[in-house]
């Protein structure tokens, strides 16, 4: 395949070209896909895709639809009405499927225990149909009001209607009685369900396949609306179809809609430049450049410290210690090291930006009333929020729902926000929790929009310290606060007592299952002994049917690694208009739009013999099941355990990517800000020194690396796509000196964002894709691939500017968006299934990358890799905020992890060293040092060592100290205070927080970093994988303290060389001291040299020390008995090995008093 690929034909083509490439790979494809709806009754209803007449013998499919083609005298209801009954089954049904097994669609009258009222909810309380036989839901309206079209009440569903209107002559089942309206439009707009329409573009054809409905945007656009500023733009067309008005630079809508066309026809002479000054264009970010007095000393500072490090090395390499040139030798090379690591770490901090943005202009340009768009509806494009869990034993379920809790009340429009679960250990645990705080959002989401409550996470907001009646205006607040308190109470209740629940119930069922068994035992053996029956425990649902996922006792198909893939619409999308609710109730929501976002659960599929890549696979079956449901052009993803804190926190993210030159952006980090951390922040949890400083450093380059939560990404980024006009921005090296002939491109402009690269990025060869080659990158989806060109358009900022490239026409997005069916959830099943990445690129090049424990650094490295840029949003008010280990064994384990991963990336393609020339110097630089700096633990242990070393032998680094030495010395200091003073200028740290960053650099340096360096070895050389795990723990005093884990002592490995060089240093000193005193001849600044440099360490180290002692000084005797020994044994084993001068016994000729 060419290196340089694109996507050159049709949208349509697409999917045409897919599908024959799908059926050249029949081998390759699972069996046929059969939905079969369970009702509670136990009845099947069938939604078979294939072959309708392989079931038809089956007993459990002996009900099926057959959907006949429209005929006069078969005429079917209005299309949207029956989308939205469709969309109403399948918000309400539990779709599983996968490999070599059906999908299908269970019907679950209760998701939860508790009643659901919320007409969005899967399960929401509803009237069943009154014909006998029949228990479906009866349709209903937004609210969750039943649609009843007789003045009877009689209570019928969509399909018995349809039965009784076609075939029982449009009589009443209930009263006998002829209906007065069989037409449900008008059913539903008598019951206030009309709605003004606003296409903004032409609406798409009735006819053909629901992708081709899906991508009737693009195709009606892309002559004109898609090649905004190109010199074949068709202006004519985009007039027409927009309405638009050219003036000079912007693009304007007339108020009395005058197209302003001249006696030619061309448009684009009727505003003057009067016009043009009323409403300038504004942008939506800005860069904050560091002050000048700030900036230009701290880099001054950086080149004198680089000239004074160079002339310091180049005298102690001159001025050996010919009396220890051991001693001289070994801090030599590790001095040389950390002058190359510094300079890894400083060379990217040369350039630091802050930004700011305006969420004002974001309103105006995007949410407010035009004449094309009278209402003011949201042109904003989706957004997916990804939530990924795998254990609720680890992850609380409590802590996963205020989570999705808080992005459920985020300020985003309701109908561009979807929100996706991902468990990846498949719990029914989990799956209630999720159900039970999509209930109870029904209260809370409303009491955020109506009372502007931040955070809008209600664990953190009722456990606010500070007064929650402040700056509010409204009367009804303190007994509305008061009201959802209880609630959240009753809800953390339910929420602690479902494992509890869980247990009862399956238990429960079990023993009905046992009993049935042994009655039907005794029935069939009347005569014979009858033996225990033994029936498999399984896990139970609320609708008394048996968990697809993992069971509490696990069993073949139902354990954490082999289960079906699992999806459930929890929340159904919400209505295109706002929805208010009633005074009626404890809560007066009259104005509050009660709308909820599409909340999904989605449980991957998983089989023994497959690897599935942990959280890098469970996100990237995420990115494929959402491109089938929603597809928005932007992902957020957020851990479990990090949540909004700041409601408009996505807005602000979002005006990155809309603003000019946003397409090429490939995600938007924010920082990772942290709660219930010690006040001391003994640990460095914070951590403010890296996302304060450096991710703001690498801002002013392309862009700060991902950290794996909290990030805003381009979704065609995540495709493995190139950025748009990515060969302008392309620096070749040898382009000064070799010309080179650039061969016309065959590409049209609308698909130069959809350009796929080579693995190295470095090609300009432009080749058209093939595009039966698109299923082995993509898979065989092709609902997949067709939604790719969708959600790169939608991504594009507005062409509301000369200067903005690749835009889209203002209005594009706000149409409705399509309505859920059957057929799109169950390719959603398909796609998450363990085969589905079989023979692709997801993970390689498309998606989370694979093969790394920190599979988020290698991900944004791939994209800068291709010429993506990524930006550094710090906003006012953090954006989110989460939970980190404050425990000291934990916070090791967690730098064990990060580094680990580094030292695979450094033994990996993906090195710094391999970079494509798109990526920038000092980016390049930044992604070195991300592999390299674990290697530093194997210097700073030796040079620790050091001090003690010199006091035990009586010599130093240097042969005296001298007045260079020491004048190197001093100047090497103050630079390096200087620095971090101007660094704590223009970062806004404390220098408490930079003095914590610099001890436990060196903790983890000399423990968890090394042990990364030793596994990643092992694991490349000898191919051995080796763990540090946890052996015994030691619990706190007080329970009750909210810091009560900081003082836990647990055990681990990797406190034995931290604990070693404390023991080393403090007895080097004693007998550093000893040795001069008791001498003939004291050497006071070889001990005080020594001294200095030990008191240095064990300065670095205090924190460690302290960690170790618990609250009063209870630490386990193993830490004790493992020190005491390494270190006398060190002691000893040097001081017989090099005993003082005129002593040949161990000791030398000096005691101790």
């Amino acid at each position: 395949m060419a290196s340089n690929s694109h996507f050159t034909n049709s949208r349509s083509n697409l999917s045409t070209n897919s599908d024959a490439a799908e059926a050249a790979r029949n081998h390759q494809q699972p069996p046929g896909v059969t939905f079969a709806r369970r009702t509670s009754s136990g009845r099947y209803v069938n939604y078979s895709r294939d072959d309708l007449d392989s079931e038809l013998g089956s007993v459990d499919f002996t009900n099926y639809t057959v959907h006949i083609p429209p005929t006069p005298d078969n005429q079917p209801m209005d299309p949207s009405i029956s989308q939205k009954v469709e969309e109403q089954y399948v918000s309400s049904s539990l779709f599983t499927g996968g490999f070599n097994s059906v999908t299908r669609a269970h019907l679950m009258d209760k998701v939860i225990d508790s009643e659901t009222s919320h007409p969005q909810m899967a399960g929401a309380k509803g009237s069943s149909c009154a014909i006998p036989g029949c228990d479906v839901k009866v349709m209903s309206d937004e609210r969750g009001q039943d649609l009843l079209p007789c003045e009877c009440d009689f209570k019928i569903c969509r399909d018995c209607f349809v039965d009784a209107v076609k075939t029982g002559g449009g009589i009443c089942p209930g009263c006998k009685e002829p209906y007065r309206n069989t037409d449900l439009t008008d059913l539903a707009e008598n019951n206030g369900q009309q709605k003004q329409q606003r296409p903004m573009l032409p609406p798409p054809s009735g006819g053909g396949s629901k992708m081709e409905r899906r991508l009737s945007l693009m195709k009606s656009t892309k002559s004109g609306l898609m090649r905004s500023q190109t010199g074949d733009f068709d202006h004519n067309r985009w007039l027409f179809e927009t309405s638009g008005t050219y003036g000079y630079g912007n693009a304007f809508w007339t108020k009395d809609g005058n197209f302003g066309n001249d006696k030619d026809g061309n448009g684009g002479h009727g505003m003057g430049p009067q016009d043009l000054m009323s409403r300038p264009w504004r942008p939506l970010t800005r860069k904050l450049q560091i002050p000048a007095a700030v900036i230009s000393p701290y880099r001054l500072l950086i080149f004198i410290r680089i000239v004074v490090l160079a002339l310091f090395l180049m005298w102690r390499i001159k001025h050996k210690n010919q009396d220890a040139i051991w001693l001289w030798g070994m801090s030599v090379v590790c001095e040389l090291w950390f002058a190359f690591s510094w300079l890894l770490d400083q060379l990217p901090k040369l350039c630091p930006i802050n930004r700011a943005t305006d969420l004002n202009v974001l309103k105006e340009k995007f949410e407010t009333p035009t004449p094309s768009n009278p209402t003011g509806k949201s042109d904003l494009p989706g957004l997916d929020m990804f939530v990924s869990t795998a254990d609720p034993e680890k992850e609380p379920p409590l802590v996963t729902s205020n989570t999705i809790l808080s992005i459920l009340a985020a300020d985003y429009p309701v109908e561009k926000l979807a929100c996706y679960v991902s468990d990846d250990g498949g719990a029914l645990l989990t799956f209630e929790a999720m159900a039970e705080a999509a209930s109870f959002a029904n209260i809370w989401v409303p009491f955020c929009r109506k009372h502007n409550i931040e955070p809008r996470n209600p664990d953190s907001y009722f456990s606010l310290k500070r007064d929650p009646y402040k700056n509010k205006v409204k009367a009804d607040f303190v007994k509305d606060r008061r009201r959802v308190k209880r609630e959240y109470d009753e809800y953390k209740v339910r929420i602690n007592g479902l494992p509890d629940s869980i247990r009862r119930r399956s238990d429960a069922y079990h023993a009905r299952e046992e009993i049935k068994a042994m009655k039907e035992q005794r029935q069939n053996r009347e005569d014979e002994t009858v033996e225990p029956v033994k029936i498999p425990k399984a896990t139970w649902m609320a609708d008394g049917t048996h968990w697809p996922g993992t069971w509490l006792n696990s069993a073949p198909d139902h354990s954490r690694s082999d289960h079906a893939g699992i999806i459930q619409v929890m929340l159904k999308p919400p209505s295109d208009e706002p929805l208010h609710g009633v005074s009626e109730g404890f809560l007066d929501l009259t104005d509050v739009d009660i709308r909820l976002p599409l909340l999904v659960y989605v449980s991957r599929e998983k089989r023994p013999g497959y690897d599935h890549n942990k959280k890098a696979g469970a996100m990237n079956a995420l990115v494929r099941a959402s491109a089938i449901m929603s597809n928005g052009p932007f992902i957020l993803n957020l851990d479990c355990d990090h949540y909004i804190y700041n409601s408009q926190a996505l807005r602000e993210g979002m005006c990155f990517m809309m603003d000019r030159g946003g397409d090429r952006l490939c995600y938007v980090q924010f920082p990772q800000r942290f709660e219930g951390i010690d006040p001391s922040d003994r640990y460095a949890n914070h951590n403010t020194v890296f996302f304060d400083v450096n991710m703001r450093a690498l801002d002013g380059l392309m862009g700060p690396v991902y950290v794996g939560t909290g990030c805003l990404f381009r979704r065609i980024a995540l495709y493995g796509f190139d950025p748009p006009r990515s060969k302008e921005h392309s620096a070749k090296f040898c382009s000064c000196c070799f010309g080179r002939k650039k061969k016309k491109s065959r590409v049209a402009e609308e698909n130069r964002s959809l350009r796929m690269s080579g693995g190295t990025g470095d090609s300009d060869d432009d080749e058209e894709m093939s595009l039966s080659l698109v299923p082995k990158k993509f898979g065989n989806s092709t609902f997949l691939i067709d939604s790719i060109p969708v959600a790169e358009f939608q991504g594009r900022p507005l062409a509301d500017h000369p200067a903005v490239q690749n835009g889209r026409p203002p209005g594009a997005l706000t149409i409705p968006r399509e309505l859920l069916d059957a057929s799109t959830v169950a390719e959603a099943i398909a796609v998450i299934s363990c085969w589905y990445e079989d023979k692709t690129e997801w993970g390689s090049r498309i998606g989370w990358i694979y093969g790394s424990v920190t599979e988020d650094v290698v991900t944004g490295y791939r994209m800068h890799n291709r010429g993506w840029k990524s930006v550094y949003c710090v906003t006012k008010r953090d954006a989110f905020r989460g939970t980190a280990p404050i425990n000291l064994t934990d916070r090791l384990h967690q730098v064990l992890r990060w580094a680990t991963g580094s030292v695979e990336i450094f033994f990996s393609r993906n090195n710094a060293f391999l970079a494509s020339p798109r990526m920038k110097i000092l980016q390049r630089i930044a992604y070195l040092n991300v592999g390299i700096y674990p290697f530093t633990s194997i210097f700073l242990i030796v040079y620790c060592f050091l001090p003690a070393l010199s006091l035990f032998s009586g010599q130093f680094i240097v042969q005296t100290l001298n007045v260079t030495f020491l004048i190197y010395l001093l100047i090497i200091s103050i630079t390096l205070c200087l620095l971090a003073l101007l660094e704590i200028k223009w970062s806004g740290i404390s220098l408490e927080e930079w003095w914590r960053n610099e001890q436990f650099w060196l903790i983890g340096g000399t423990s968890a970093h090394l042990a990364a360096v030793i596994q990643g070895l092992l694991k490349v050389v000898a191919g051995i994988e080796i763990s540090f795990t946890l052996t015994s723990k030691s619990g706190g005093d007080d329970v009750d303290d909210e810091f009560a884990d900081l003082y836990i002592v647990k055990w681990t490995s990797l406190m034995i060389p931290p604990i070693t060089i404390m023991m080393v240093n403090l007895i080097a000193i004693a007998v550093g001291f000893s040795r001069t005193i008791y001498s003939v001849i004291p050497q006071w600044s070889k001990l005080i040299g020594g001294v200095f440099f030990s008191f240095w360490v064990l300065a670095h180290l205090y924190p460690f020390a302290k960690g170790l002692m618990g609250r009063r000084g209870k630490t386990p005797t193993i830490v004790y008995v493992w020190s005491g020994l390494v270190a006398i044994t060190i002691s000893l084993l040097w001081v017989a090995v090099n005993p003082p001068a005129g002593s040949t016994q161990i000791g030398g000729s000096f005691t101790f008093p």
